[in-house]
């Protein structure tokens, strides 16, 4: 059964926005689009910059070093510089909690 941690108050994360931060050893960006609620690694595959400290366009997260870009849904590359994939996690709100899945 998975296990999710919460992360930060529904409240405190509106459409639109991203939120870096560290739950249980990890930083992770948490990325709320019209389309829902999202969770995935903050440091880009390309270079060592936060995600968090970058742009949101729709679902697509945008690197503020070189500008490669990511799904927000599934951590997929769709912009270089970046090839590799950003590790995406579960979400879920639960009693006005934004939770994160953060695996085994």
């Amino acid at each position: 059964m998975p296990t999710f941690h919460r992360a930060l108050a529904e409240a405190d994360l509106a459409e639109g926005q991203m939120r870096g931060l560290v739950l249980n050893g990890l930083d992770l960006v948490l990325v709320r689009t019209k389309d829902g609620l999202y969770a995935m690694d903050n440091q880009c595959t390309h270079g060592a910059a936060r995600l968090s400290e970058g742009r949101l366009r729709g679902v697509r997260v945008i690197c503020p070093l070189h500008g490669a870009s990511f799904d927000c849904r599934s951590g997929a590359v769709l912009a270089l510089p970046a090839r590799d994939p950003q590790r995406a996690y579960p979400t879920r709100i639960l009693d006005g909690w934004i939770e994160v899945e953060l695996g085994s």
